[in-house]
């Protein structure tokens, strides 16, 4: 017999291991149903915010949970639905989707080295951003906060990613990894806490979705049976056998021969310290270990998610949605209207008065009142007549107004043609109020987007912190959109000394007029009334323009070459080029003697020598072309930094 440390047979302890993933995966598989069990309510209102967006208007949360199709009380009753749901969502998320804030980092302090890692992380995100299509995830997160409440996202870590550097043994290509983010709906998150309002409150959190088996095998090597799973993001209860979350139009998912992947992620603590994040698919525990990124505060290992919010509310994980407050104002509405539209109906067909057996009503009823009818009637009896209906109510146009307003009122969108005071106002600055003010009730949906935004930022320059490695190869875009080759290390990104500078959520409207009310005041130009090349630069770029200066500005590359040079006369004697610009070099090369990098190097007074010997050889350079001055380059630049 073999035995372990413990005098335990091999046998035994296999049969001990198996018995032990066993139970962990019936705990989370039980930890799963009871956290959705106890939020059913929550997603039966989802379902319903989907079913009135929709236009499936005429359904309701029954006493059971479940989404039911209201009953219809007469035959003859009108159920049309005029959704104006729709719209105002549309409206919101248009003008959300319009802010859309720029990551930039700023640098800890005025340290080259600080600079330089601030240029670093603002360049990797700028390069993950488009890569991934941050934007368009923003755009469907937003989608799913405005309908449901709250939205996720899911920031981690894919090994499959970026470029390959190398092949293993086997033959399979190793590659260098890359950041990869997803949209996570409400439907598939489950914390331990309804009444926790962040996932700094949270303990644990579950992620379940539903996918094919053929992914378990592939990602997990193991294989099992599946089985037709449908309901609105794929998965059901397994012990109950009915369908939770259905909608009433059909628009539901079926997922063939899949399962339910079922992630739970624990957060560190005395007992686990590096956390626990354990899987769980078909019965069977597929994964148990630690959390896989660091990537809390203080280099700390923490869930992989990111919360958005469109209407926080207090004491709740899930936020609220503006349709919960527009369903009750839609459903008078469609009352409304559908009671008017009958109330023409009468007055445009009519109703008859008939004495009893006076006429034949059965063809009648069929046939209605043609143009040219003859009706013959019982001789000696009463001839029909046409009731008096009146004309439609006040009431109705009245009550119609009244419910827009609301519409406009709760959704916090309102169009500026149904606002009287449009007619008296004429300026552009006056227009530009009423829109800020009008936007200014998306302010709480509008800054729960900038800080998800932060967070997945701080989330990517942790991950490349961890996975990085000591030579990361990147093409990033430089100043003046010059793309560059970067190569940097993890240690390059000392992410807890970086912040995330605060950028108005202006439109593009909105800065070009202020752009212009500066320039007109006086502030963009410099001491002799010219403006600089740098804001000249910068106020071409912010009005779509920032190729045609870079054609023109040649002064960022004579002070990109320069800084080049610096890195180069750390270690080898440099000569300069006759076709530099020696001032711009020069005051270059001396801010970099002066900085506080420079300071950390060894060797300063060798290196120090070897800067001014360069400096020296650009003076005398610069003598023997005609001794001018300065150079346009500097000029330009006067009054500005350079």
């Amino acid at each position: 017999m073999i035995y372990d440390k413990k005098g335990m047979e091999t046998e035994d302890v296999i049969a001990y291991q198996e018995r032990e993933k066993s139970r962990i995966a019936y705990e989370v598989e039980a930890d799963f149903n009871r956290r959705r069990e106890e939020r059913r309510t929550l997603e039966s209102s989802w379902i319903l915010n989907l079913n009135f967006l929709s236009g499936n208007q005429y359904c309701d949360v029954s006493p059971l949970g479940d989404i039911v199709e209201e009953d219809q009380r007469f035959y003859w009753q009108s159920r049309r639905v005029f959704n104006h749901i729709a719209p105002m969502v549309d409206a919101r998320v248009t003008t959300l989707e319009k802010l859309k804030p720029e990551l930039v980092v700023r640098a800890f302090s005025d340290e080259e080295g600080d600079v330089k890692a601030a240029k670093l992380a603002t360049g990797i995100l700028k390069y993950v951003q488009g890569r991934i299509g941050l934007n368009d995830l923003i755009a469907r997160a937003t989608v799913w906060s405005e309908t449901c409440g709250t939205s996720f996202y899911k920031v981690g870590w894919n090994e499959k990613g970026g470029r390959q550097v190398a092949v293993d043994e086997a033959g399979q290509p190793i590659f260098e990894g890359e950041v990869q983010v997803s949209v996570v709906p409400p439907f598939e998150l489950f914390p331990d806490r309804l009444d926790a309002e962040s996932f700094e409150d949270l303990t644990s959190v579950i992620h379940a979705r539903a996918v094919p088996v053929s992914y378990i095998e592939e990602q997990f090597g193991v294989s099992m049976y599946g089985e037709e799973i449908t309901s609105l993001q794929g998965y059901t209860e397994p012990s109950a056998g009915r369908l939770p979350i259905q909608m009433t139009r059909g628009s539901s998912a079926t997922v063939k021969d899949a399962v339910i992947l079922i992630e739970r992620y624990t957060r560190p603590s005395v007992a686990t310290p590096q956390g626990k994040l354990e899987i769980v698919a078909g019965g069977k525990l597929l994964y148990e270990g630690a959390l896989p990124f660091i990537n809390g505060e203080r280099n700390e290992r923490g869930f992989p998610f990111v919360k958005q919010d469109s209407m926080p509310m207090p004491g709740a994980f899930f936020s609220s949605s503006v349709i919960d407050r527009l369903i009750p104002v839609q459903r008078a509405y469609n009352a409304v209207r559908n009671r008017k539209h009958e109330f023409l109906n009468r007055l445009s067909m009519g109703v008859l008065t008939v004495e009893d057996g006076s006429i034949d009503t059965e063809e009648l009823s069929e046939e209605g009142l043609l143009p040219g009818k003859v009706i013959v009637y019982r001789q000696g009896g009463k001839a029909p007549e046409m009731l008096d209906c009146g004309s439609v109510p006040n009431e109705f146009k009245e009550e119609e107004d009244r419910l827009q307003k609301e519409f406009s009122l709760i959704s916090g969108i309102k169009d500026l043609t149904e606002n009287s005071t449009i007619t008296r106002v004429t300026s552009a600055t006056g227009l530009q109020l009423l829109l800020a003010q009008d936007e200014s009730r998306l302010t709480p949906s509008i800054r729960s987007i900038e800080e998800a935004r932060r967070e997945i930022g701080r989330q990517i320059l942790r991950l490349y912190r961890q996975f990085a490695g000591t030579a990361r190869l990147m093409t990033l875009t430089g100043e003046n959109k010059k793309t560059q080759v970067h190569y940097f290390n993890a240690t390059n990104l000392n992410v807890s000394d970086l912040q995330f500078e605060d950028r108005q959520s202006s439109s593009p409207e909105e800065k070009k007029a202020t752009l212009l009310k500066l320039y007109e005041a006086g502030l963009l130009t410099g001491e002799d009334g010219k403006i600089t090349a740098e804001n000249k630069h910068r106020i071409l770029d912010a009005f779509g323009f920032g190729g045609y200066e870079n054609a023109k500005d040649i002064s960022a590359l004579h002070i990109g070459k320069a800084s080049e040079e610096n890195l180069d006369l750390k270690g080898v004697e440099l000569a300069p080029d006759s076709y530099d610009d020696h001032d711009l070099h020069i005051i270059e090369h001396t801010r970099y003697l002066l900085s506080g990098e420079f300071k950390k190097i060894k060797d300063k007074e060798v290196v120090k020598k070897r800067f001014e010997r360069h400096m020296k050889m650009h003076k005398k350079m610069k003598k023997e072309n005609g001794g001018e001055g300065e150079s346009t380059a500097v000029q330009e630049n006067k009054g500005g930094n350079v």
